[in-house]
């Protein structure tokens, strides 16, 4: 589970922006191509979290939906899923978003 050692990552980095002040929420952005599970990050969250300023913090999850575009027709469109093909048929495709994995804020107090 990569989700562990994720979350304690972003719980390190909290820690060394929030020195003693107590943290009350996080908010991270996931895309949707990460291969991140959401309810993982929260589960891991509380065990990483206990005994430090952001115990009890809440953590807020925004999930970037995958979109690319295909060089070969010009059409951008969403990602259902992680196969990167366009309708037309090309996997010629960039991304655009769903590759996110970031801290957009922290509520502290």
């Amino acid at each position: 589970m990569h989700e562990l050692s994720i979350t304690q990552s972003v719980v390190d980095e909290v820690l060394s922006r929030a020195g003693s002040r107590r943290v009350h929420a996080v908010r991270l952005q996931v895309g949707a191509l990460t291969a991140v599970v959401p309810a993982s990050l929260e589960f891991c969250f509380d065990l990483v979290a206990a005994g430090t300023v952001v115990e009890g913090a809440r953590l807020e999850i925004d999930v970037t939906p995958a979109r690319a575009a295909c060089r070969a027709c010009g059409v951008s469109f969403d990602l259902p899923d992680p196969v990167l093909l366009c309708a037309c048929g090309s996997a010629d495709v960039s991304v655009l978003a769903g590759r996110e994995l970031k801290i957009v804020s922290m509520e502290v107090g």
